[in-house]
């Protein structure tokens, strides 16, 4: 087997910028790290800017890299997919897209023509949730499970035997991820907790999220600690200053912010939308509410608290889920894929460089 296949990763690359670490920045440091030569586009924080920087660096390092992954999100980015995807078509280059996003099956069943077009153009394409695989085969039946991964090292594991009313939060300020339920929820533990703390981390999208969010901390004379986007490095320290995670998004995937709370060994109290109930069993390693509903997360809260044996069991569990996501069983999955489909492309032109020769040694 080939050891280097060079890859161009085309996706958004913006924590420099002060945007969320993506997923495809993790993977393009995983595979740079075990040798793999690796291109990256784009880190452009404007739109037009990046979606002209994709387009710019797949024609022009065109003879540098073998194969190319890119991000599939919905919504205004789905159409960067498609002039990304529509280049390398021209350009002959093999490519695999990967599925992203919560709102993806929605924007799928109202855009149906686009996305089984879309799908149909690639040589392989990735799902990192059970969720999405179920939710997009019918655009494409051979859809590929490769989950989303982090390094479980680097998350030092605490059980949480007695969980403590400390809370946190780990998302960008967006109102897609309704991040204004987190002190609602503190302020009615408030009372039968007056201890309670939350801390809330993540950069500000500038849709109001956080404004509103801190109106209902004061509001709710909730005790918020902010400390913005904090770099991957840190995340793990932060996260081990509480013992109880909130996510609590109205759409969702399998974000990578709940296996970081998991792999901590965070009880978990999340929202039961979208892929979330493919990656969290309810009273098994996490508890479900329903969205947008502070009184039932509260109340799943207090349970944790109140509750040692529930508050252990969780964490144990989260551990355990954690450990299925760990790059030493993600990060070869990605190298057989890109591996199989060069390898492929060049048996399939030389097979029509033979069926050439002999077609025209006949003629």
């Amino acid at each position: 087997m080939e050891l280097n296949i060079p890859v161009l990763l085309v996706g958004n690359f913006l924590s420099a910028a002060g945007g969320s670490r993506g997923v495809c920045e993790e993977l393009a440091v995983r595979l740079a790290a075990n040798g793999t030569t690796v291109f990256t586009t784009s880190s452009q924080p404007m739109r037009i800017r990046r979606l002209w920087d994709m387009l710019s660096t797949i024609y022009k390092k065109r003879h540098q890299y073998a194969v190319a992954q890119v991000d599939v999100y919905s919504g205004p980015a789905f159409f960067w997919a498609e002039a990304a995807c529509a280049l390398l078509r021209w350009l002959n280059k093999p490519f695999v897209l990967t599925l992203h996003g919560g709102n993806l099956p929605n924007f799928a069943r109202k855009h149906s023509n686009r996305v089984q077009r879309l799908l149909a153009s690639a040589d392989a394409v990735t799902t990192p949730s059970r969720y999405l695989l179920e939710q997009m085969t019918p655009y494409k039946t051979d859809l590929r499970l490769l989950l989303n991964a982090l390094d479980l090292s680097q998350y030092t594991f605490i059980v949480r035997e007695q969980a403590n009313p400390t809370l946190t939060w780990l998302r960008a300020f967006h109102e897609i991820y309704n991040p204004s339920l987190a002190p609602r929820v503190a302020g009615l533990l408030a009372a039968q907790f007056p201890e309670m703390q939350l801390t809330m981390i993540g950069p500000d999208k500038g849709d109001g999220s956080l404004q509103r969010t801190r109106e209902q901390a004061n509001s709710h004379k909730v005790q918020l600690t902010l400390p913005g986007g904090v770099s991957k490095a840190k995340v793990p320290l932060w996260l081990n200053r509480a013992d109880i995670f909130l996510n609590t998004t109205n759409v969702d995937n399998a974000p990578v912010s709940v296996l970081e709370a998991m792999a901590c060994g965070l009880c978990v109290v999340s929202t039961n939308v979208g892929g979330l109930t493919y990656l969290l069993e309810d009273g098994h390693n996490a508890l479900l509410v329903p969205p947008d509903d502070a009184e039932a997360m509260a109340r799943a809260v207090s349970r944790i608290i109140t509750n040692p044996e529930l508050a252990k069991k969780l964490s144990q569990n989260a551990r355990v889920k954690a450990k299925e996501h760990d790059w030493s069983r993600v990060l070869p999955q990605w190298h057989d894929l890109f591996h199989s489909i060069v390898k492929s492309g060049r048996q399939s032109f030389q097979s029509h460089v033979s069926q050439t020769k002999q077609s025209g040694a006949v003629a």
